[in-house]
């Protein structure tokens, strides 16, 4: 009985029937950081959309490597929020990636 019940252990968890506090508390953060992010991008793009050059600012965004575009998006600014200081790298990288699915 002690080997059927080790057995049965194994398969459970690996399985992935089982949660452990840990894994749901690491979901629930990144649930919570995602829910955070869907809210913070479209103000970046609302940002970007009052830039006086957008048409051109989109034009070179499209023009970058796609890993350097997260880093475009910071240094015009558009991933700060207001009231913050600096921009969030999170927010600039999906801010970006929106910003793509515009048309010029």
């Amino acid at each position: 009985m002690g080997v059927g019940a080790i057995v049965l252990l194994i398969v459970i968890f690996s399985a992935g029937w089982v949660v452990t506090s840990g894994s749901a508390q690491a979901k629930a953060e990144e649930m919570a950081e995602d829910a955070v992010l869907d809210r913070l991008a479209p103000i970046c793009v609302v940002q970007f959309m009052q830039d006086p050059n957008k048409k051109e600012r989109l034009k070179e965004l499209k023009e970058l490597d796609s890993w350097k575009r997260g880093d475009y998006v910071k240094e015009r600014g558009w991933a700060t929020m207001p009231g913050e200081k600096e921009p969030d790298s999170r927010v600039a990288d999906e801010c970006a990636r929106r910003l793509m699915e515009l048309k010029q």
